[in-house]
């Protein structure tokens, strides 16, 4: 019997300075409902469709021995090796409020020449968040 082993992706983890203040930002900026804030403060979870975001302090009893200590920038010339990517019908309108709720704009929103409008800002945290529109997927040629 084969069992089945391609999984479903379930979480990203974004290691951040205060657990309460982005689970905030992230909800009033990109529009995210937030699913679990503990009371510790030391983990929260957004409703982001099938996946979820969660947040945790960069530095872990739990974790900083086992896999290392989380690693960040060190000015802003420089950004963790990751970006957040969201998905949005209107760019604009998703970049105007990520600012106007304390997002670092980076560069405003611009169409691609693969066809998608992208805007970018950072996060409380110095994160790259990227906003794009839907790409349409790829007509099937003969």
């Amino acid at each position: 019997m084969t069992s089945n082993l391609i999984p479903e992706y379930a979480y990203t983890v974004v290691y951040v300075k205060d657990v309460a203040k982005s689970v905030a930002f992230y909800s009033k900026a990109f529009g995210y409902h937030v699913r679990r804030l503990d009371e510790s403060n030391r983990w929260g979870e957004l409703e982001s469709g099938p996946t979820t975001i969660a947040f945790t302090p960069i530095h872990q009893r739990e974790t900083d021995d086992r896999s290392g200590a989380v690693q960040t920038p060190l000015s802003d010339r420089e950004r963790p090796p990751m970006e957040v990517c969201f998905s949005y019908t209107d760019v604009d309108a998703a970049y105007k409020r990520a600012v106007e709720n304390g997002a670092t704009p980076v560069s405003e929103p611009e169409d691609k020449e693969w066809g998608q409008r992208v805007g970018y800002v950072r996060d409380v945290d110095g994160i790259v968040v990227r906003m794009g529109s839907h790409v349409a997927k790829p007509t099937k040629q003969d």
